[in-house]
Parts: structure tokens; sequence; C-alpha cells
């Protein structure tokens, strides 16, 4: 029961039920009881008003139900609630901007020509159209001037200033009444009226020129739903224009030349596609082009938190739609991406959201974030990232020093070392990409008093090998060498001051064959010291070559005269001459005087040396000398067979070649006797016998003389 004091003084009760159902049709209807008790011309006026409320989109009948009770009336404060009701139902149109609704006026008062005294005819009235039935109670303008000549009545619309609009739109709705309501009585009806424009700068107090030059005709307007009559119910026409304007405002003007017309509503509005955030990006209400077909492309804005992948940009269409979508936005380092409201989140405390991740997520291990919107994990203390790894991936700690660090050989000149790996902490690889890229350790070694003859193998900086050989080594000399271990997270000594030192992240630190300064890098490392042997004076003299071959050798020396240790082996070396350089030349270990060398190269100079190993170590090499290996016997008869065979088949080829040229040469001589025999005038044919012993004759002559010139250009 509520009480509620209105205007009229009066102070009512009421009791009020609404419900919302659907009709027979389909449609939404709202069912509203309530219990009047006052006069009928108050409940008729809330009752217009409930009517009128604006409803678009979805239709929605509103069904008003009363019925009388001695206990309660109809009060203002139901109809208000209704209202507000029926207006959150609603669907509002987003795409029109009203500039102009005359259903929305209490009067208009607009511009008319011809109006006063001296007017020839009555011209446009304003008066009330209503319609209970259709819910219509609208200020209207009628004119019915069909009884006078030469009609010219105008109407003027108040300046409308266009605002951002490119192109207006005008909604006219009106009747026409039919010219044969008015028999032998219409002097000049017509059925249609002129709609036009004039486009201005600025309002202006007085109206503006009415002559027909300064207008532009926007369209002449006829009924398109009906003419109504006596025998018929009125036709509401609706007609909607459009035009496209550049100035500031404009006018509309209504002519009407003899018609019989009721404007009943008039709306001016301009089109825009809605605001909208899409991709994070926000795109403001964009008014449509000054033509249908014209699309306008509108910049969008990122949301806030939010950054520009791509420029984000929306084409507005003529229709006030949206229409390709390009580019947009994404949600800065430590917010993630509310997808309902395209919006970006902070991220909580413990959480993280770079751009490899979509959305907040936990730090990886051995890391966190202290406070909210955080872009990536800070790694705890003695942890780091290798600089292959993103922010999203967890953190790793430096490798152990290595272990069981053990000299395996050691002479005069060269060390062998070997060690284990150092263990791997398995716990902290998270799948198998990580794990072969943060458990591969590489070494590095270090050695104090090598100087810079002294030679490595493996010869790169970093290594992955558990052994080191080194060579070019000082006999008697005290060595110190350290073995490094690194991996791709150790990290710098030298931190700046205004960063954190897990922060850091190297390129250097796990990269095999690159430089690696052992001054920036903290590593863990192992240490052994030892001492090369002394050197033994070599007393071995006189080696000599017995003999060599295309492959093989047979090489003797003396013995050494004086030893201080008992002499172990022999160790004989050989190499090509021009390989003297090379540090893998072939060896071989020999307790007697001589050796057997085979698998020589064919027709290549080697060199050959040879020392003894005693207890106490090796002795130096003796001094180089060179052989040089012969060609095989059977490879220089096989040359000079082939050039014998090649010689021989000159001369035969040149022996056939002089035959032919004498076997042509005499045919051709043969020819030309018999033709010049033919041409004789005083020859007579010969007996058979006589013709055939001439030609006897004169081969055989041909013959001899060839004979005997071959025998005397061969001597």
């Amino acid at each position: 029961m509520y009480t509620y004091k209105f205007k009229r003084k009066k102070s009512l009760d009421i009791k009020m039920e609404s419900t919302l159902g659907t009709s027979k049709n389909g449609g939404q209807q709202i069912y509203f009881k309530f219990y009047p008790k006052g006069d009928l011309c108050f409940e008729k006026y809330l009752l217009r008003i409930i009517q009128f409320a604006p409803i678009s989109g979805t239709s929605k009948r509103i069904v008003v139900q009363k019925e009388h009770h001695f206990a309660s009336r109809i009060s203002l404060l139901a109809m208000i609630w209704f209202i507000i009701l029926t207006i959150h139902f609603r669907i509002s149109r987003a795409d029109q901007v009203v500039l102009l609704d005359t259903t929305r006026e209490a009067t208009l008062e607009w511009t008319r020509y011809p109006y006063g005294p001296q007017a020839q005819t009555p011209g446009w009235v304003e008066e009330s159209f209503t319609d209970f039935v259709k819910g219509i109670n609208w200020r209207s303008y009628v004119v019915c001037d069909v009884a006078y000549h030469n009609v010219n009545n105008w109407l003027w619309s108040p300046f409308i200033d266009r605002g951002p609009a490119n192109r207006l739109y005008i909604e006219i709705q009106f009747t026409i009444r039919d010219c044969s309501l008015f028999p032998g009585n219409a002097l000049s009806c017509k059925e249609t009226f002129s709609l036009l424009f004039y486009e201005f700068d600025a309002a202006t107090r007085e109206p503006p020129p009415w002559q027909t030059d300064s207008y532009k005709l926007i369209a002449r307007i006829a009924a398109g739903e009906g003419r109504f009559n006596q025998n018929s119910d009125v036709d509401i026409n609706t007609e909607v224009k459009s035009i496209a304007v550049n100035k500031k405002g404009v006018y509309f003007a209504f002519r009407d030349q003899g018609a019989c017309i009721s404007v009943l509503a008039v709306k001016v509005y301009y089109i825009t596609c809605p605001a909208v955030t899409e991709n994070l990006a926000h795109f403001n209400e964009t008014p449509t082009g000054r033509e249908i077909t014209i699309i306008e492309k509108q910049n969008g804005t990122c949301v806030e938190n939010a950054e520009p992948y791509e420029p984000p940009t929306y084409l507005c269409k003529g229709d006030g739609k949206w229409t390709i979508l390009t580019g947009g936005c994404r949600c800065r380092g430590g917010y993630e991406p509310n997808v309902l409201n395209n919006t970006c989140t902070e991220c909580p405390v413990g959480t993280f959201k770079s751009p490899d991740v979509r959305k907040c997520t936990q730090c990886p291990p051995n890391s966190n974030s202290s406070k909210t919107g955080s872009p990536y994990c800070k790694c705890l203390p003695g942890y780091f990232r290798n600089p292959r790894d993103k922010k999203h991936m967890p953190c790793y700690s430096p490798p152990p020093a290595p272990t069981n660090l053990t000299l395996l050989f050691i002479d005069q000149t060269s060390a062998i070392i070997s060690w284990t790996a150092p263990k791997k902490n398995e716990s902290q690889f998270t799948d198998d990409r990580t794990k072969k890229l943060h458990s591969d350790v590489v070494y590095k070694i270090q050695c104090k008093m090598c100087n810079s003859n002294v030679m490595y193998n493996p010869a790169s900086d970093t290594f992955t090998e558990t052994k080191v050989t080194l060579s070019n080594l000082e006999p008697a000399t005290i060595y110190t060498v350290q073995i490094h271990s690194t991996n791709g997270v150790s990290h710098f000594i030298n931190n700046l001051s205004d960063s954190s030192p897990n922060d850091h992240t190297f390129s250097n630190a796990s990269s095999v064959n690159l430089p690696l300064d052992l001054n920036e890098i903290n590593t863990k490392h192992a240490e052994i010291v030892f001492t090369t042997e002394s050197v033994q004076l070599s007393t071995l003299f006189n080696l000599r070559i017995l003999s060599i071959t295309n492959n093989n050798a047979n090489l003797a020396w003396d013995k050494p005269v004086h030893s201080d240790f008992p002499l172990e082996f022999y160790e004989v070396r050989w190499f090509p001459k021009h390989e003297l350089d090379a540090n893998n030349k072939s060896s071989l270990s020999t307790k007697e005087s001589n050796a057997h060398i085979e698998d020589l190269q064919e027709n290549t100079e080697y060199g050959f040396q040879v020392r003894c190993k005693t207890i106490n170590g090796y002795g130096s090499y003796s001094s180089i000398i060179y052989a040089k290996t012969s060609q095989p016997i059977n490879s220089v008869y096989d040359d000079s067979a082939q050039l014998r065979f090649i010689a021989g088949a000159i001369v035969t080829g040149v022996l056939f070649l002089v035959i032919f040229i004498i076997a042509t040469v005499y045919f051709m001589r043969s020819q030309h006797q018999d033709e010049i025999d033919k041409k004789s005038g005083n020859h007579l044919p010969l007996p058979l016998d006589y013709a055939s012993n001439e030609g006897q004759r004169k081969a055989a002559a041909f013959w001899d003389s060839s004979f005997d010139g071959l025998v005397s250009r061969r001597c």
C-alpha cells in the first residue's frame, strides 16, 4: 500500500499488481491490475501515458485490466513505476541520434507562410491529433485549402544543428484526404505535397527565404498507405527521406499547393555505428557517411592497460553496422584480458602475465612475484634464467664443480687429465627440452703456468668432453690446472648496483666454441697440481734406412751406450714431409733396435725419428732422416708397352693413308686419259685382243713406275 501526493492536491491510496506474460500470437504482454478511485479524466490521462511509453525493438503489448474495488483507486506513483518497468524491458536503438521529434513536444510554433490577417488562405494550422485506440496524442499541422486558387502554403521546421552527422534522415507521419470528399467545392485539390530543405551555417531569427529557388527539393510525397474518405478509417502514412549535409545545420520545409494534409509527426535523426569495444580496442560512436554506400573508417583506442599489436580500425557502413575489424590491442605485461567486459585485469601477487602466456599464471619453479601486475616472476636467490629462456620459463641453478679430477698420464711434455661430470638436479627440469638445455654442462680449462705454446685437446675454448690432453709442456715444471663447469645460467660477479643479480641472463655461459671470460663468470671448479717429468737425454745415434720400397721401409739404429735407467722399449714415428707440424704422426713401439714399417704411400718423401723409453719417462727424439718411396716396376713396364702400342697404331694409320692417296690419283688420271681418247678425231677402233693387251701393258707400266717412285722416296 503506497500513498502519493499529486499536483491535483489529492492523496490517493493504491494497490497494484503487474505480470509479464505471452500473448496468443507469441508477443510479450505486460498485465497490470489496478483498482482506481478518482475522476475519469485523470484515469484516461494516466492510461494515455502508459500507452505512449516508448517501446522499440521487440514489440510488447501493454494490457491494462481495471477492477473496481471499494478500498483502492489508481495513483500516479503506480503509473510511474509501470513506465520504469516498461523502459527496462524495451530494447533501445543505439544507432539513431534524434535531433527533432515532434511527438515529444508540447507545442511546435513553427514558421508558416502565409500567416496573419492578410493571408489569402488559412494555411497551416497547429492542432492536436489524438487517437486513444492507437495511443496517439501529438501536436501536428493541418492544411486543407482545396477551395482556393493558386495555393502556396509553406511550413518551416526550426533550425536543426546537424552536429557530427554527415547524412540526415527525416521521418514524416501524415494523412491525406481523398479529393473525392470535396465534390464540386475543390478548386485546386491535390493529393501530394513537397518536402524541401535549406542548408545554413547559423540559425537566424528571421525565417529563411521561402522562394522556391532557395530550396532544394527532396521529394514530392504522396500517400503510400492510402487516402481516407468518409467510408474508411484514417490511414497514417510514413515516409522516410535522407539528405547529405555539409553546413552547420538545415531547415526543412513543407510546401502545400492545394492538398488536404495532416502532418502528424516529424522526426529528424542521423544514423551512427554505436560505440563498441572489440579486441580490447574502443571505437567511438561514428556517424555514417554522406552517402549510403560510403564506408567511414574509425580508428580505435586501446582500453586501459592495453597496447596495440596492430593499429585497430573498424569500418562503419551506411546502415549503421560495423564491418571488417582489423588490428586490435593486447593487455600489457601483468594484466590478463577479460573477454566478457573487454578489459584488462591486473594479475594478483604470486602470478604473472607475459606475452608468452594468455592469462595470469602461477610463477614457474624457483621464482616469485611480490607485487600485483607483474610481467614476469623474478628468480629466487641462487637461481637464474638462460638467455634463450622466455619469462614464463623456470629458473635454474648453476652446476657444481667437477669431481674425481684424475691425472691419467704425464711425461716431460704432455699430460692427460680426466674427471667426472657434476651431478644433475633432475628435479629442476619440467620437460625434455628444458632438461636438455639446462643439463648440458660445458667445461673450460684454466692453466696458470702454461705459456702460449701449450696445446689443448679438445682445442675449443669450452667443451663437453670429460678429458683433456695438454702438450708442449716444459719438463720438470709444476703446473696448476683448474677445470671450471658452466651451463646456461652461470651468472656475472660484477652486477649492476641498480638491478637484481637474479635477473641477469648471459649469452656466452653455455655456448660451446665461444670465448668465456672467467673473470666475469662465477663458476664452480676443481683443481689439480702436477709436475712434468725431467728430460732423459737421448743416446740414440746412427738412425739409418736399410731399404725402402714403394710402401715399405726398414730402419735400424744403434743402442744407447750409457743409460741411467733400464731401457723399456723404443718408439719409432714417421710422417710425410709436408705434415711435419701435424700432431697425429704415426708411431710404433719395439724392443729391438730395428723396425719394419708398412703401408707407406708410393712416391712420397717420409721423415723418420726414434726415441727410447725408460722407467723415468721418454727421451727426446733423434734427428729426422728423410727417404722417398719408389714407384712399382710393373707400372713402368705398363707405361712402355702402352707407348709402343700407340706408336704402332700411328705408323699403320699413315701407311693406309698413303695407299689411299695413290689409288685415288691413278683412278683420276685414267678417267682423264679415256676422255682424251674419245675426243681424238683419228682414233680407230682396235681389235679386241689388241685393246686387251694394250690395257695390260698400261697397268704394268703404272705399277712399275709407282713402285720405283715409292722405293726412291724411302731410300
